[in-house]
């Protein structure tokens, strides 16, 4: 009797020390990475869990390979980097599966103050308000922030003229990181590039013509899941 009952103390010992090492290391999903290839170099993006839907559809479109011979088709340097558009594939092969991505949206899910437009962050493009007031993003079109730096002047200054207000943290990044902080609140962010941040570079350093969009082509081979 003795014996079962200290056998059951040390037992319901080891389960608490596990339930404590659980809720201080925490038992979060890891975020989803995803391998972009493209024709100048490859990005490694990671998407992030708290904006499932973007994450989800991103990840719907991966799988399924319908960015595969995508174009980066606007370059603006200083901004953004923008594809996904998915009637610039080469191969139209395919494209009927994909015809209702071309006018679907997805929810916004902003998270400002968490996730924002800091250099490297994974945007959802959309249309202006003016046509889309819920601002909604777009089914399958996404933008790589490269931005510029930022003083404590112009945060400032963007404070009094727009309202933003700005974080300690989303002040030291923009300071010293770059951005484009005129987004944040406006646009889903739903995740960041981990690696590769110098083939975006070589990307917003393309020649491109008067309507933003490279002279020659800046493709991506393809996408896909890292296990």
């Amino acid at each position: 009797m003795y014996k079962t009952l200290t056998l059951a103390v040390v037992i319901l010992g080891i389960m608490n020390l596990f339930t404590l090492e659980a809720q201080s290391t925490g038992t979060k999903t890891a975020n989803t990475k995803v391998l972009v290839v493209t024709n100048k170099g490859k990005i490694t993006l990671e998407l992030f869990n708290e904006t499932p839907l973007h994450r989800d559809n991103f990840l719907m479109l991966v799988r399924s390979g319908a960015y595969n011979g995508v174009h980066f088709h606007r370059i603006v340097p200083g901004f953004v980097i923008q594809g996904g558009n998915l009637m610039t594939k080469n191969a139209r092969k395919g494209m009927d599966m994909h015809q209702d991505t071309l006018t679907r949206t997805v929810p916004a899910e902003f998270m400002p103050e968490k996730y924002f437009h800091e250099r490297g962050a994974l945007c959802a493009a959309r249309e202006s308000d003016d046509t889309n007031p819920s601002k909604a993003s777009s089914g399958s079109q996404f933008y790589i922030v490269t931005g510029r730096y930022y003083t404590e002047y112009d945060l400032q200054k963007m404070s009094m003229d727009y309202g933003k207000t700005f974080t300690d943290a989303q002040k030291e990044a923009y300071k010293l990181q770059g951005g484009t902080p005129s987004l944040d609140g406006s646009y889903t962010v739903f995740g960041r590039v981990i690696d590769g941040m110098d083939t975006v570079m070589k990307i917003e350093k393309c020649e491109t013509d008067g309507k933003d969009q490279p002279v020659k082509p800046v493709i991506i081979k393809s996408m896909s899941i890292i296990p």
